[in-house]
């Protein structure tokens, strides 16, 4: 049988039965009995008549502080974390195994360390020896920085509520496990158990927590995607093997840029930030080739020019091969429709290769008349100048669209000697001293002009 409630309807105050009189704010005639919060349902599943404690509302109009952060001093990490850490903020950090992680995590715990933050470092998957022997190769043995190595989660939290720390880095989500889930570490179980107890934990105790998570063949994080949904921010670290180039990526973040980058590069003495990476990774670009064309895109906030590599070749085979890597192989498709059905220029026997340059990965639509260019100069055998740029994006009608943020792609192109773009007409007009920037209206007039074709 549900036990019965009563309430003052003045002051709010609970009793376990009726009278006339509130001893809580000493109103007459104002206890009232509490109906049941759950219409229905199972009686040992429903909400019952039990009340919970009535929230403070505010409206849309109430001003308040922005939340305070702390600047690491790396620039490439503050950037991507949207202007520094936020205070009692849950970061999970996913990336392919032996990426950087753990040295960029270790890195940034000994910055943080160094300007005032008290910083724990928790290992699950390396023993303390570990730790302390890449700290000593990077130079970070002098940091004040705490170091343990521990998987149960009842201990970690234990050790932190008594430390009381303002950072502490868990390295790796998928080794902790919870006492009161029967389930091996790494299941999904364990790892949305472990996720939701660090994040309330950091939220109740002002505590900035950063998670490591492992990600899956397919680039996304194991685990439930819930545990994305518990925490502000996601960041993604990604690279090539093949290259010293590490990209920090935000995907999700509550407290500045959903879409922001920071650019390293993997050195001996660990990961070194890269200020300008358009010069980066422009800097093996020789003379005009044909299949080469440079992409004035954005990333986040922040300018980035990189090479679009092409190479069109006759196929030995009944099936032509369409190989991306670096941009999305649909789009690709795509492109490849419109230059055939809106511009007469057939890809039919044709093996088609196509590489964003020094290992980024593009997303934006405005790449699609550089992609356009690059299987153009590639087929045609034909190079393009040097000294010029093209973004914009390209409708399945052969029309060009505008790219937005224009003038901070030429901005960006003329800063590293560009002299030359070519963008679609349209949008508001942008002049940059030393820079001629010529418009293309659509598809078949671009490719008439540059490739005297269509």
């Amino acid at each position: 049988m549900a036990k019965t409630s009563f309430s003052c309807s003045a002051c709010g105050a609970s009793f376990s039965k009726w009278s006339g009189r509130c001893e809580g704010c000493g109103e007459w005639n104002t206890i009232t009995e509490d109906k049941g919060l759950s219409a229905g349902g199972p009686a040992k599943k429903s909400l019952g008549a039990m009340r919970g404690k009535r929230l403070e509302l505010s409206d849309l109009a109430t001003q308040e502080a922005p939340p305070p952060r702390t600047l690491s001093g790396v620039g490439e990490l503050d950037r991507v974390l949207g202007g520094g850490l936020v205070a009692a903020s849950a970061i999970l950090v996913g990336g392919d195994p032996g990426i950087g992680k753990s040295t960029l995590l270790l890195q940034a715990a000994a910055r943080f360390a160094r300007n005032g933050l008290k910083t724990i470092y928790i290992s699950g998957e390396e023993a303390s020896a570990q730790v302390r022997m890449r700290a000593q190769r990077l130079g970070l043995s002098s940091s004040p920085v705490l170091l343990g190595a521990e998987t149960n989660l009842r201990d970690i939290l234990t050790t932190l509520e008594a430390e009381k720390p303002e950072l502490a880095i868990i390295d790796s989500i998928q080794t902790m496990w919870s006492d009161t889930v029967d389930s091996a570490p790494g299941s999904v179980s364990q790892v949305r158990a472990a996720a939701h107890e660090l994040t309330t934990f950091a939220k109740t105790n002002g505590i900035s927590i950063v998670m490591v998570g492992h990600v899956t063949k397919e680039g996304q994080i194991a685990g439930p995607r819930v545990v994305e949904h518990m925490v502000d921010t996601v960041l993604y670290f990604e690279g090539e093997r093949g290259h010293q180039f590490r990209v920090l990526r935000a995907v999700k973040n509550r407290f500045g840029p959903a879409d922001e980058i920071g650019v390293f590069e993997m050195t001996g003495r660990g990961l070194a930030e890269v200020t300008n990476p358009s010069a980066l990774f422009l800097s093996d670009r020789g003379d005009p080739t044909p299949g080469s064309v440079v992409f004035a895109g954005i990333e986040g906030t922040r300018p980035v020019l990189v090479e679009m590599q092409a190479l069109v070749a006759p196929s030995p085979h009944s099936q032509p091969r369409r190989a991306v890597v670096g941009w999305d192989s649909s789009r690709l498709a795509m492109i490849l429709a419109v230059l055939e059905a809106r511009c007469g220029v057939p890809f039919a026997g044709l093996d088609v290769y196509l590489n964003v340059a020094g290992g980024m990965k593009i997303s934006e639509p405005a790449a699609d008349l550089a992609v356009a260019a690059a299987l153009l100069s590639a087929r045609e055998d034909t190079a393009l100048p040097k000294d010029t740029v093209i973004f914009g994006e390209i409708s399945l009608s052969g029309a060009l669209r505008p790219a937005p943020q224009a003038e901070n792609r030429l901005k960006e192109a003329q800063k590293l000697g560009f002299s030359a773009a070519i963008a679609p007409s349209g949008g508001k007009s942008v002049t940059i001293p030393g820079l001629s920037l010529k418009k293309a209206s659509d598809l078949v007039g671009f490719v008439g002009e540059y490739f005297a074709a269509g």
